[in-house]
Order: structure tokens, then C-alpha cells, then sequence
């Protein structure tokens, strides 16, 4: 069955990825994508040691081409309906009192929305002077190969577009400068090229920042504000440097639709503004203007479909005002956050009344995830009708504006890491009000890699690893395996440093012969002991005085090394495949014991998966 494909917005060789979370349907035709816009130039590949049958000749694939799994079945079937995944913030509705988010005051240093500056008649945007404003960014990424840890792959460059925001700083997407080695950023009407510094990238929210020290690129700059939530058929106006030539690029639509939409960048729910103008590759990261001239948000991404025409989306300026908010008050991006529970609707009149629900709203709590600050709070059974005060319907939805409803994922969204929400719950039939802190979500297995480069250890050619999404992309799933993909897609961490550990290859060696034909398996236990995660593998091989190596993977089976032999042949191997050092630097730290998590290791290790019942129905939804 075709699943759709999430592109982010930034021109891509044939960028398609699946999004983990919308598993989005389309009946025949392939072409139904998700596409990022940024403009891509990839170099080819040579041809990867240790590796049967790569093909030297593919261009690297961009985290825009990169496939994120299905989540779910289709894009109804399941919702993180809490920021699980980090959700995006939204327009406020009148009755929920809600602040917005304001221009930069110097006292609290926050970004402000401002809609009373730089406006501009209709008709004449394409000549107003805050169009300089508009940069092109020049990136040189360099990606880790994960299928090859200790290296990285092949260098590519791509281009997109960015915009001043004052206080020497621009904004443009996260995927545009994603595992950058190097950004330039150039004005418009400029033949200079200036050098810019990431200073903070929010992945789940697609949107980066950056900086630029010359004071030459500064000169007569004019920032632009950022304005309000637009209405629907409200004119829109894209501007950026798409393909198609080297200057500034303008094109116009209306608002189409304002909901929460599928990121697939950050693989999570986030309100998005639908727009019909034109985004096309390189346009991603440039700004969106109303007739007013106000910034109303960042071209990200366009749906791609032979059903549907001019689908293009534009990041909100609420989205964008909690971005910059958390970067101010934390020195860095620390993401948005979430509630961690699997929700179910409850519209049947018969479910209510046996919940002892009175009324039509709630949401029932299906499941409490292990690593969240709810599982001390809500239990399985709790009906949740309301968040700060705000009733949740039966649907799963909240008041949005007037005379519209959003998802409930939409109030913890306009939350930041670590603040406290008060929920309104019934609980066996009694009314009560709890307290509840939200924060990002754990993955077990991550959709980046924080750093940039995986873990790994190399014990006599046994190269293991944690599974991440990037890794299952460039191994294929196919390669991965059926049950190891199952707890990829729905398991749920049961500690926040818990990872699952794999064999990815083994470096044929008269050490381990028998061995070289194992790979992509999880290890469950070393010498006995559970596996928590590569850093207590890494230890446990330390501090192991045994006669023998004896690693238990998936199934009971077993390899066995004699210790002695095994780390006499380590650096001979290492040295005959050309690797720097048997572990990547992350591993070099000393390993500190968390006592926490020995409680949850003692239950069956990764063994908590959503099952597809869960997952493929249309009355659940995950907060």
C-alpha cells in the first residue's frame, strides 16, 4: 500500500520521504509527497567501504529525503494530540486568555508580534524596501553515515532563503542548514558572500537561527516584524530565491486553511498556515508577508500530489514567537513539550455513560507514557475534560478563535519545557483537578541525532549501535527486519536514557568467524546483564574480567568471543578497515550509574509496543 512521502521544502534530487507520524493514503499514483523546498545540489557518493552493494553513483540523500516511517495507519488514525512530538504554537482562541507573543522588549526579551510598522499598500509589495530583508543562504552539509559511524558521508551543497530579524540575527528553516560545515547567507542586489554561525536549530518546529558577525552585511539592514495569525482567504505573498534564477522571487495566493499539519522536517504536528501561492525548491526558510507587509510566517514545505495542485505551507509567527521565546530564556532551543498519554475520543453516548461522564466532551486516557511527568499524575481510565480551564470536546478538540476548533494538542503546545498545566479529569466518576509538567518527549528511537554523529563500539569486527530513524532509512527497512521495525515504531522508552542497541555489521576477522553474516540485531543482555543503552555496553565490555564475551541477542542467539583474544585482535582490525578509534568520543566519558532505571531494566526490555489496534484507530489520538 503507497504511503505519502514528507518532503521539507528545499530542492531536493527526487526528495521523498515517509512521515513517521501522517501515514498519509493516496490510491495509485507514487507521486504524493511532502516536499521541502530548499535548493539541493548533491555530489555523488563513492562507493562505501565495508558495504556489498552500494550504489556509487547515488547522490546523498538530504534529511529531506530522508523516510521516516509511518507512524500511523492513515493521517486520522492517530494524533499526537499533546506536543508528544513537539507541537507547534498556535493562534490563540478569544476565550482561553492566552498572551501573545510580542515584539522584542529589552526587559523580558520577548518577541513580540507587531502589525503596526512597515505596511505597505496591495499591489505594491514587490517593490517595498523590507524586501532587502530577504537573504540567500548558501549551505555546504556534511552527514554522518550511519551504517559507518566512525565517518561521515560525501559532502553536498544546497540553497535557501532567510530574513533579518534584527539584533544581528536571521531566521530561516532547520533543514536548510541541517549537519552544516558551512553557511553563507548574501543580500540582495550584493555579490558578497558573508559567513554565518548556527546558533540554534529547533528540528521539530523546522525553523533555525543564525547570525552574522560582519558589520558590513548589517549596513542600512531594515529587520522585519512579525504580525498576527492571518484570516482564511487573506492575500499571501512568498518571497524567496527559488530555482529558477538567482534573484529575489515573489509569488502571491491566499490563505487556505489554518490547522495542525504534518512537519516533515521534525517528523511532528505543529500548526500550519495552507497557502495556494507557489513554493518551489529554495524558497524554504524565506518569508511569508500579508497586504500589510507583515511577516506572518516561513515557507517550509509543499504537498505534492497528481489529485491536488498548489498545496504549499507556510510556518506561523505564534510557532515561530516560541522558538525565539525558549531560545531567550534558555540560551538554547530546548523544544516544545508534551503531555505523554494515548488519548481515545469519546463520542458513544453508551462509553460516556459508562466513564460516568455527564456531558459530551473528554477525552479518555488510554496509556501513560513510562518516561513523562503524567504517568505520576493520570492513570489508565481518566477521562480529561479540560486544560487550564479550557473544556476539551469528545472529539478531541478545543476552541480556536471564533467559531472554530483545533486539536487539543494545540493548548500544550503554547506551553514551554517545564511549565505546569492543570488538567480537569474524571476519575471513577468524580470531578478533580491535578497538576501536570510538561516536557519534550523521550524517543526510544530518536528521529536526529543530537551531536551529529551516532555512537558506537567495536568489540573484535562486532560494530554496535543504536537504532535511530536515519540509520533504518540508509540500511532500508527491508535489511532491518520486521520485529526490530515494530519496536522502532511503536515501543515506548521505559527511562529517558534507555536506547536499543544493535549489531550492525561485523568486520570479518578470525576472531569472530561465524559471525560475519550477523547484523541490524538488537543485544538484550552482555555476560548476563540487560542492556540499557551503548554507554552501559561500553562499560560492562570495560569492567568485564570474565574468560569469554558472551552477547545475547533477539531470538537467544548467541556469540561468543574469548576476552583475551578478542582485545589482542581489536587494533589489527581496526587498523586493516581504516578506523580511527574503536569508539566514537561520547563514549569516552566515564559511565554514571542512573538508579533509576534499574526498576524499569527488570521489566521485559522494549517490549511496550502500541499495538496496531492502537494505532490504527480513528478514536485515538496521542497527547
Amino acid at each position: 500500500m503507497a504511503i505519502t512521502v514528507a518532503n521539507c521544502c528545499f530542492s531536493a534530487l527526487s526528495s521523498t520521504f515517509k512521515s513517521r507520524y501522517c501515514h498519509l493514503r493516496f490510491a495509485t499514483s507514487p507521486s504524493h509527497s511532502y516536499f521541502d523546498a530548499r535548493s539541493l545540489k548533491a555530489t555523488n557518493n563513492k562507493k562505501r567501504a565495508l558495504k556489498g552493494s552500494s550504489s556509487s553513483a547515488s547522490p546523498r540523500k538530504s534529511n529531506a529525503e530522508k523516510k521516516l516511517p509511518g507512524r500511523l495507519k492513515d493521517d486520522k488514525s492517530g494524533l499526537y494530540a499533546d506536543g508528544i512530538s513537539g507541537q507547534g504554537d498556535m493562534g490563540r482562541p478569544q476565550s482561553t486568555g492566552f498572551k501573545s507573543f510580542g515584539t522584542q522588549r529589552k526587559d523580558k526579551k520577548e518577541f513580540q508580534l507587531d502589525s503596526r510598522e512597515q505596511q505597505v499598500e496591495p499591489g505594491s509589495l514587490q517593490d517595498a524596501n523590507f524586501l532587502n530583508a530577504v537573504v540567500k543562504v548558501y549551505c555546504t552539509h556534511t552527514a554522518p553515515d550511519y551504517s559507518l559511524p566512525w565517518q561521515k558521508q560525501r559532502q553536498y551543497t544546497s540553497t535557501g532563503s532567510a530574513f533579518m530579524i534584527g539584533d544581528g540575527k536571521l531566521l530561516t528553516n532547520a533543514h536548510c542548514v541541517e549537519h552544516d560545515t558551512q553557511v553563507k547567507v548574501k543580500r540582495r542586489g550584493d555579490d558578497t558572500k558573508y559567513v554565518a554561525k548556527v546558533l540554534a536549530r529547533g528540528v521539530d518546529c523546522d525553523i533555525a537561527l543564525l547570525s552574522v558577525e560582519s558589520e558590513e552585511f548589517w549596513k542600512g539592514a531594515k529587520p522585519l516584524h512579525l504580525g498576527h495569525l492571518p484570516r482564511l482567504q487573506d492575500a499571501v505573498t512568498v518571497v524567496g530565491y527559488p530555482l529558477g534564477g538567482d534573484t529575489i522571487s515573489v509569488t502571491k495566493g491566499v490563505v487556505s486553511r489554518i490547522e495542525v499539519t504534518s512537519y516533515a522536517h521534525g517528523s511532528s504536528y505543529l500548526l500550519g498556515i495552507q497557502i495556494d501561492a507557489a513554493i518551489n525548491p529554495g524558497n524554504s526558510g524565506g518569508p511569508a508577508f500579508n497586504e500589510q507587509g507583515e511577516c506572518i510566517g516561513v515557507a517550509f514545505q509543499v504537498y505534492r500530489s497528481e489529485e491536488a495542485e498548489n498545496i504549499g505551507y507556510v510556518i506561523p509567527t505564534t510557532v515561530v514567537s516560541h522558538f525565539l521565546n525558549d531560545y531567550e530564556r534558555n540560551g538554547k532551543y530546548t523544544g516544545f513539550p508534551c503531555l505523554g498519554v494515548l488519548l481515545q475520543k469519546l463520542e458513544n453516548p453508551a462509553l460516556r455513560a459508562c466513564l460516568q461522564v455527564q456531558s459530551n466532551e473528554g477525552v479518555l486516557v488510554r496509556r501513560v507514557e513510562p518516561t513523562s511527568d503524567a504517568n505520576n499524575v493520570l492513570k489508565q481510565g481518566d477521562v480529561i475534560v479540560s486544560f487550564d480551564d479550557v473544556h476539551v470536546g469528545s472529539e478531541g478538540t478545543v476552541p480556536f478563535r471564533s467559531n472554530e476548533r483545533i486539536a487539543f494538542r494545540y493548548l500544550i503546545s503554547q506551553k514551554f519545557a517545564g511549565d505546569v498545566a492543570e488538567l480537569g479529569i474524571i476519575r471513577a466518576g468524580k470531578l478533580m483537578k491535578v497538576q501536570v509538567a510538561l516536557n519534550p518527549r523521550v524517543h526510544l528511537v530518536p528521529y536526529h541525532i543530537d551531536g551529529g554523529q551516532p555512537s558506537y563500539l567495536i568489540i573484535a569486527g562486532l560494530v554496535f549501535t543504536p537504532l535511530s530513524e536515519p540509520l533504518i532509512e540508509e540500511e532500508c527497512e527491508e535489511s532491518i527486519g520486521l520485529k526490530l521495525l515494530a519496536k522502532a515504531r511503536y515501543s515506548l522508552a521505559r527511562f529517558k536514557e534507555e536506547q536499543i542497541v544493535i549489531l550492525s555489521q561485523v568486520l570479518a576477522n578470525e576472531v569472530n568467524i561465524g559471525y560475519e553474516d550477523m547484523s541490524n540485531q538488537q543485544i538484550l543482555k552482555f555476560n548476563g546483564t540487560r542492556i540499557k543503552n551503548i554507554r552501559h555496553l561500553a562499560h560492562l565490555v570495560a569492567c568485564c574480567q570474565d574468560k569469554y564475551l558472551v552477547f545475547e541477542f533477539e531470538d537467544n542467539y548467541l556469540a561468543v568471543l574469548e576476552r583475551e583474544a578478542a582485545m589482542a585482535t581489536s587494533s589489527r582490525i581496526l587498523k586493516d578497515y581504516g578506523i580511527p578509534s574503536e569508539r566514537s568520543d561520547d563514549l569516552l566519558e566515564p559511565y554514571v550509574e542512573s538508579l533509576g532505571d534499574n526498576q524499569a531494566i527488570e521489566q521485559d526490555f522494549g517490549e511496550s509496543p502500541v499495538s496496531n489496534l492502537e494505532i490504527g484507530f480513528d478514536g485515538l489520538l496521542w497527547a
